[in-house]
């Protein structure tokens, strides 16, 4: 799972493996250690209680919640993303896209794209 954050917005990209691990599960997660014995952890859930996406950050963890249904929906056809804003407390709004990851056309060296998406659109990643 791949994790981008710029100001106000968090996007993630799922593997296959990843999404039908979200779909049969409810629960991906990732860590990243850090040398000081910390780790930093992300996580999207699927929960039938979700009525939109969500998301929160707490004791150092990024969760994203998705309502099970819409997951389910995106799990088993062509549709790329999830997306949903939510506000916050002073009115700013978080952005929030959860994103089936696709190879690329050019290889990059190092990168292991054997559990990512075919790419439909022949265009840049």
């Amino acid at each position: 799972m791949k994790l981008r954050i710029r100001d106000n917005s968090v996007r993630l990209r799922l593997t296959q493996g990843e999404v039908e691990a979200l779909a049969k599960d409810g629960l991906i997660a990732a860590t990243t250690a850090f040398p000081d014995g910390r780790d930093f952890k992300y996580q999207v859930e699927s929960s039938p209680a979700s009525v939109k996406p969500e998301a929160n950050f707490t004791a150092s963890v990024i969760s994203v919640r998705l309502p099970e249904s819409t997951v389910l929906a995106w799990a088993t056809s062509s549709q790329v993303s999830i997306a949903g804003k939510q506000q916050l407390d002073d009115g700013q709004l978080l952005e929030l896209l959860v994103e089936k990851d696709f190879a690329c056309l050019a290889p990059r060296e190092g990168e292991d794209e054997s559990d990512m998406f075919v790419n439909p659109g022949g265009g840049a990643c």
